[in-house]
């Protein structure tokens, strides 16, 4: 094994504010939709306010940093060895069977987490922030030069928002039961806060396997 840096500085920054902005906007907006009553509702939808426009500006720098950095490959669909990863998922881990993915510094996702990702970051998220800004900005039929923003009712709109905000609940409550199916329990949280990680070096076990062949015909 080898300890590799897979998570660089921005990555984790990004991901644990990301974290704590959607989980914050979930309490917040349930709290709206009268699940509870925590803040007060006029305090809940002032905070709700906020932290959505706080995530949309780290949305647009996170956008920007995969682009330039070419991280945005990451999340290339791939169906190479996808029934094997939904079956160590469903069955496999349970058993003890190997992980059939290696991670590496060029490929961190394996392609089921691209699939999932990849339908988080161009559909879930965007349908959120889109919703999230009508509802924020919406306007009444009325006499005015502003007709794009002429709605009939924010009820369709609510509705989409809120189907959002259960599937990003159901995320993160399978994220984290997926985090503690790393090497180790905590691995993987270990890393998102390092940034490093434990790798098998293929180097090494490329160079192990050329010295046996090498010893085996040397014996012959």
């Amino acid at each position: 094994m080898k300890k590799v840096l897979i998570y660089k500085g921005f990555e984790r920054f990004w991901h644990w504010t990301q974290s704590v902005l959607i989980i914050f906007l979930a309490i917040t907006g349930f709290e709206i939709h009268g699940s509870f009553s925590f803040f007060g509702f006029e305090n809940a939808v002032k905070y709700h306010n906020i932290a959505a426009v706080i995530l949309i500006v780290l949305i647009i720098f996170a956008i920007f940093w995969h682009f330039t950095t070419g991280e945005w490959r990451q999340y290339l669909p791939t169906f190479e060895n996808l029934r094997g990863q939904i079956n160590f998922y469903l069955l496999g881990i349970f058993k003890g069977s190997p992980h059939p993915f290696k991670k590496t510094t060029l490929s961190k996702l394996n392609p089921l987490q691209r699939l999932t990702y990849l339908g988080l970051k161009l559909l879930v998220i965007p349908v959120m922030v889109t919703t999230g800004l009508l509802y924020l900005y919406y306007r009444y039929p009325q006499n005015t030069k502003i007709e794009a923003l002429n709605i009939d009712s924010l009820a369709p709109i609510a509705i989409l928002h809120t189907i959002g905000a259960f599937l990003l609940v159901a995320f993160i409550i399978a994220h984290l039961y997926l985090i503690t199916t790393g090497e180790s329990v905590t691995s993987n949280l270990n890393a998102m806060i390092t940034g490093y990680e434990n790798l098998h070096d293929e180097h090494n076990t490329e160079e192990r396997s050329v010295n046996t062949e090498n010893i085996s015909e040397s014996r012959v």
